[in-house]
């Protein structure tokens, strides 16, 4: 053994010193606040809570109840689910809010840690985090009674025995429904957190609150609509970058890169969706065809061909939802040309009916007005043509709801063409004003002509 060489067991004794010394102390708990984003100013999330309990007490009151999503730790960002987030502004895990509204009590069950914090191998790196008694909670959602989520069976069972009404939202409209999944299936969590009040409480009143959701999240507040302003003007500048590189030989995946960077240049934390650019025989199919393989959406474009755009970024929760259609050769051809300007025109006369009062049903129409009868059999313009935008790609809505000032609505009738192998696609977003509406994304270019003049612009770098 050398001069300064260290016998193992003078190691360890070291390492016990080092561990007892003040300097190795344990890392300290990291509170909720330290962490999380503040999201909207104070007072937006009881406003909500307020509007929802006026639509509760139109159906007949009772409790809403509206759980949080599981936490992650395979290194996803953890994403809330929308309506409890949209509730509280919480990323919290495994928690359940609800709104009682015929006593206007609202009470945030939540766990006492955050196990996402914790590990008793590694004290320093996982500290912990006490989450049913910090009081950040309280402040940042709003809600002054926060009960241990253990408490939630106790309350259940004195609501079902007092024969309350408890309102769920199974995440669409219609009854609530309770049944084993098929093989195969999975429930979504909202659908699951149903599930297990039926099965622990087999006399609840279960009634579906979609409609009264669907009625508070429609309408966006002031501060929701600058921010969903500022995620549609973040996706559709992210076409009009890519646009630039569109030629033959580019990969649909090189794309992706470059809108998908654009956005995340921009301040964009995440997709809302995967993003969906397709050329060539690619762009005859719909995304849940086309995404079936593994591999089949990376194929090289071609001069002569179209690649189509539908694609959009998520700022601070609000999501963007935006599509254009460019030709490879930067060139249309005529017959191109002309099913586009005929699909744009369509999208023109959704958009011009789109104003307060009228409904979706009513948009349908001005659109099947507006649609050569030739077009019909390959133009989708039901009321599928678009849908709600918010904290989802597709927030809750209600067909027969009459539009009003601060919904926001995609427009997008696709035209799929086999017989000429052409299809074309245009989508923007629809803010409603009281004075009609507003097109956050008109702004980039939906013609043939302002398209081909967009490609010949050199891409942007932020």
């Amino acid at each position: 053994m050398s001069r300064g060489a260290i016998a193992p067991a003078g190691v360890a004794v070291l390492l016990l010193l080092a561990m007892a010394s003040p300097s190795a102390q344990r890392t300290a708990e990291q509170r909720y606040a330290e962490w999380a984003s503040p999201g909207f100013a104070d007072g937006e999330y009881a406003s909500r809570r307020q509007v929802l309990t006026k639509h509760m007490q139109a159906d007949g009151g009772g409790v809403f109840l509206t759980p949080a999503a599981s936490g992650v730790s395979e290194g996803f960002t953890f994403r809330q689910l929308d309506t409890f987030w949209y509730l509280t502004g919480l990323e919290v895990p495994d928690a359940v809010l609800a709104v009682d509204a015929d006593r206007g009590r609202t009470t945030l069950y939540v766990p006492a840690r955050d196990t996402r914090f914790e590990s008793t191998s590694r004290p320093n790196d996982f500290p912990g985090r006490p989450l049913l008694d910090d009081p950040s909670l309280g402040v940042r959602s709003g809600v002054s009674d926060i009960k241990p989520i253990e408490q939630l069976r106790t309350d259940l069972s004195a609501w079902v025995a007092a024969a309350r009404t408890l309102r769920v939202d199974p995440g669409g409209p219609g009854r609530v429904a309770h049944a084993t999944p098929a093989p195969f299936q999975r429930a979504s969590p909202l659908q699951h957190f149903v599930d297990w009040v039926a099965d622990d409480f087999p006399g609840a009143r279960l009634v579906s609150a979609y409609s009264a959701v669907a009625r508070t999240r429609m309408v966006k507040s002031a501060a929701e609509i600058g921010l969903m302003r500022r995620s549609a003007k973040l996706g559709v500048d992210g076409i009009a970058h890519a646009a630039g590189l569109v030629k033959a030989g580019v990969g649909e995946r090189g794309l992706e890169a470059e809108f998908e960077a654009h956005c995340k240049r921009g301040g964009s934390q995440r997709l809302p969706f995967a993003s969906i650019i397709k050329s060539g025989p690619n762009s005859l199919w719909p995304w849940r065809i086309l995404a079936t393989h593994y591999d089949r959406r990376n194929r090289q474009m071609r001069d002569g061909e179209l690649v189509i755009f539908d694609v959009g970024c998520e700022l601070d929760g609000y999501v963007s939802d935006t599509g254009r259609t460019f030709p490879v050769s930067g060139k249309f051809s005529a017959e191109q040309r002309s099913f586009l300007e005929m699909e744009v025109s369509v999208a023109d006369a959704l958009i011009a009916a789109m104003r307060p009062g009228v409904t979706l049903r009513d948009v349908q129409q001005a659109g099947l007005a507006a649609m050569p009868a030739s077009a019909r059999p390959y133009m989708q313009a039901g009321l599928f043509f678009g849908h709600h935008l918010g904290l989802s790609s597709g927030d809750p809505s209600l067909d027969d709801a009459p539009l009003a000032p601060g919904m926001v609505i995609t427009v997008e009738p696709w035209y799929y063409n086999h017989d000429r192998a052409i299809s074309v696609f245009t989508e923007d977003v629809i803010l409603i004003t009281a004075g009609g509406r507003e097109n956050l994304t008109g702004h980039v270019a939906r013609t043939p002509d302002g398209l081909e003049a967009l490609m010949r612009r050199p891409p942007a770098r932020q």
